[in-house]
């Protein structure tokens, strides 16, 4: 980070305990922001916590399920108390059990719309009153390549990325004073993969993730937009590893 301002930021993130959310919540308190890890697993978010501590950074956590809104706001006002001021909410829980429709994994469309849809919702829900009254702030919501293209197996899961896409230009569009930014990954490590059940889509899905980038590559996006200057709104990045066709 170049300003003192932007190396003072107050950063929340969901899905903190692996993946994207892991290594944003590294690469960030690496550059000097305060980070609030966020995710089910606590465990996990407390080895992550110590070892950023470890390394110089300030990092916290909280224990969260973001498709309930009390947990939510629990987490947002805890990272504003501890703190004295949020600045930016990433939106990063997600889940991608693929089957094709007729496979009617209607528990498993669900848990996505909760997670992928819900949980973004929460996360605006909880904060925007704050961006609001201190009439700043930023959102950077996690879609993915599947928010801009349709694959068979993932049609609930690329629904609920276009529904990301759609919330975050919506509240873009409504906002003079708040940042949005939205990020698309293409393939890219993470726990995403081993959510499906279904051995068809897992086989597909072998196939297509032939190539993939580490989360530290979309970390290093995410902070490109944070550190931009605050009249700078960075709406969308799509980051997808080299010769990935779609």
């Amino acid at each position: 980070m170049t300003t003192n301002e932007n190396t003072q930021k107050v950063v929340v993130i969901t899905g903190a305990s692996s993946g994207i959310g892991e290594a944003t919540a590294r690469l960030l308190a690496q550059k000097g922001l305060r980070v609030v890890l966020g995710a089910r697993r606590t465990d996990r978010l407390e080895a992550i916590s110590s070892e950023i501590r470890e390394k110089g950074g300030v990092a916290e956590y909280h224990a969260l399920d973001v498709t309930n809104l009390d947990e939510m706001q629990a987490f947002v006002e805890f990272a504003e108390n501890k703190f004295g001021r949020l600045d930016v909410v990433v939106n990063n829980a997600g889940l991608m059990p693929l089957a094709k429709l007729e496979a009617l994994k209607i528990d498993e469309w669900n848990r996505m719309i909760d997670v992928n849809i819900r949980g973004v919702l929460h996360g605006i829900a909880a904060a925007l009153p704050i961006f609001k009254q201190q009439q700043s702030g930023q959102f950077v919501n996690i879609s993915s390549i599947g928010g801009h293209i349709v694959y068979p197996t993932a049609a609930v899961y690329c629904a609920t990325k276009f529904a990301v896409w759609a919330i975050s230009e919506g509240l873009r569009q409504e906002s003079t004073d708040i940042r949005v930014t939205i990020i698309s990954p293409g393939v890219t490590q993470s726990e995403l993969a081993s959510t499906t059940t279904d051995a068809e889509a897992a086989q597909w899905l072998e196939e297509f993730r032939g190539a993939v980038i580490p989360p530290d590559a979309i970390a290093r996006a995410i902070a490109f937009a944070i550190e931009q200057p605050e009249d700078v709104d960075v709406n969308e990045i799509i980051v997808r590893p080299v010769g990935q066709l779609s």
